[in-house]
């Protein structure tokens, strides 16, 4: 675990996906957070003692209405955050049901194609985890 002058935050999501119920390819989902003006995947701080794979599902539930099966673990992603290190643990997971509510945290979520929301996230580096979902998922 963390030694105490580790002062990485520690934080988990998932790539949302489901199939489309008009065509049933693969979608993926977006949020929109307006306090960063940004489209990501829905993710979260895991709390203190926390598996961070039920702290992703929670993070999914509260962003999205979401309730999802968590699939392969994809890559992790490691960047700055507000001066400090950040430390994001993704997992595939396949939606199960949804109820969406917007709320000052997520405002809206989009369930795009995945090469569409290639183009919609805002931070390159979230584009990669489409191409690992791709791969779990073994769409070409």
């Amino acid at each position: 675990m963390n030694s105490p002058k580790d002062t990485t935050v520690q934080a988990a999501g998932c790539v949302l996906w489901r199939r489309s119920p008009v065509t049933g390819e693969p979608e993926v989902c977006l949020v929109h957070r307006p306090k960063y003006d940004d489209w990501s995947w829905p993710k979260g701080k895991v709390k203190r003692g926390e598996d961070p794979r039920a702290g992703a599902l929670r993070e999914v539930a509260e962003e999205t209405g979401c309730t999802a099966v968590p699939g392969a673990e994809l890559p992790t992603q490691h960047y700055m955050a507000s001066g400090r290190p950040k430390r994001v643990r993704y997992w595939a997971a396949e939606a199960v049901s949804c109820a969406f509510t917007p709320t000052a945290e997520v405002d809206r979520v989009l369930w795009l194609d995945p090469e569409v929301a290639r183009d919609r996230l805002t931070h390159e580096r979230d584009a990669a985890l489409i191409d690992a979902l791709r791969a779990t998922l073994h769409l070409t």
